[in-house]
């Protein structure tokens, strides 16, 4: 078997093995690229497929050309869309079974590669179907897939609503099948994070798109004068963006002496530059705006992020764990400091939220945790 040759790496990873050997129906596996969603699905496939456990193993991926962002289809790329299928294949579990096998299932027709924009009268019977790469699918096709699914069939769907809500895509069909998912009846979901990355690539190219977003956003006048002292005081300091937020102060009625009015983001090791020897630096700068400001250094842990703009000052402490979890950051927090983290009438976890989509487009939720279960 194939999957035997792959070990589970993260605890998400374990978690997509233990959904695929159960017996829902449909299997949603989301998180940013790099994290095995199509690996363990395309090895679990094929395994399930040389079993005779199912007749065909389907897979559905969208073939997009990433200069253009044109997606490929089977009429206009003809060969080369079979051709470009089997590389994906090839590329993804190549190292972990002989290619020869995979031929021999393809000419056999039990791998089966389809294009999602022709699919009507089609019904896939006694099969795995395997929806890859979602997020770029139009949500037509989306649908077409699913009533395609047929008698003793099983349907694994994975996608990136990570990326997307980073790069600010409204209606992601990623985050929408997600959604739908949640609440179907015999399916699961399964939600990777940073912490599941494994390709390292893909952790960088993930810092790095939130870095362009932050980087790129419009800044308010008020930013725009923190931008300036920031440059005129600390000169050494490379500063990604400022987030200034007076107004969503007033709005949740934020009155903690902890929280700032402002955060400057700068990259990773110019914290010192930013600051100042005894914080001279930042001294002078908010003493030029008049405004309380706090430096961040841009990292994947948001634990920081989190500590420097919430209401209690203690509250990081009580912080199990903090990790994207669909398009959204899910925040852990211990049960005994969870009312104290969102606050009365929700105030602290809905000024947070405002933050942070402010800054880099992504909301956040809190969870309840009790010992190590989540609650």
């Amino acid at each position: 078997m194939i999957l035997e040759k792959i070990e589970p790496l993260t605890p998400g990873q374990e978690e997509i093995l233990d959904a695929l050997n159960d017996d829902y129906d449909i299997i949603g596996i989301f998180g940013p690229t790099g994290t095995g969603k199509s690996l363990f699905s395309l090895a679990y496939g094929i395994d399930d497929v040389l079993e005779g456990n199912h007749k065909r193993f389907i897979v559905v991926k969208p073939i997009i050309d990433v200069v253009t962002g044109e997606e490929l289809t089977m009429a206009k790329a003809g060969e080369e869309f079979l051709k470009l299928a089997k590389e994906y294949v090839r590329d993804v579990i190549g190292e972990f079974v002989e290619w020869n096998k995979l031929e021999e299932l393809i000419n056999e027709g039990r791998l089966v590669f389809v294009d999602s924009h022709y699919l009507k009268g089609r019904t896939f019977d006694d099969a795995i179907i395997f929806l890859d790469e979602v997020q770029a699918l139009k949500p037509e096709s989306l649908i077409e897939v699913l009533v395609r699914v047929g008698r003793n069939s099983r349907l694994i769907v994975a996608g990136d609503p990570v990326f997307q809500s980073l790069k600010a895509v409204e209606n992601d069909p990623a985050t929408l099948i997600r959604d739908v998912l949640m609440s179907e009846e015999n399916a699961k979901v399964v939600d990777l994070g940073i912490k599941d990355i494994v390709r390292e690539g893909a952790k960088r190219g993930l810092r790095l798109l939130i870095e362009y977003r932050m980087r790129t956003r419009e800044l308010s006048n008020e930013e725009e004068d923190i931008l300036e002292a920031t440059k005129i005081y600390s000169p050494d300091a490379d500063v990604i963006t400022v987030v200034e937020f007076s107004e969503e102060k007033e709005k949740f009625e934020i009155t903690s002496e902890h929280t700032p009015d402002a955060l400057i983001i700068v990259k990773q090791g110019h914290f010192g530059r930013l600051v100042g020897k005894g914080g001279e630096r930042i001294n002078a700068i908010e003493e030029e705006t008049e405004k309380r400001i706090r430096g961040v250094e841009l990292t994947l842990d948001f634990k920081e992020l989190i500590r420097a703009i919430h209401p209690v000052s203690w509250i990081w402490k009580h912080i199990e764990d903090i990790d994207f979890a669909g398009p959204t950051l899910a925040v852990k927090v211990n049960e005994n400091a969870f009312g104290a983290f969102v606050g009365q009438k929700g105030n602290h976890i809905r000024f947070v939220d405002a933050v942070l989509r402010k800054l880099m487009g992504v909301g956040v939720r809190a969870i309840e945790v009790k010992g190590k279960r989540r609650r």
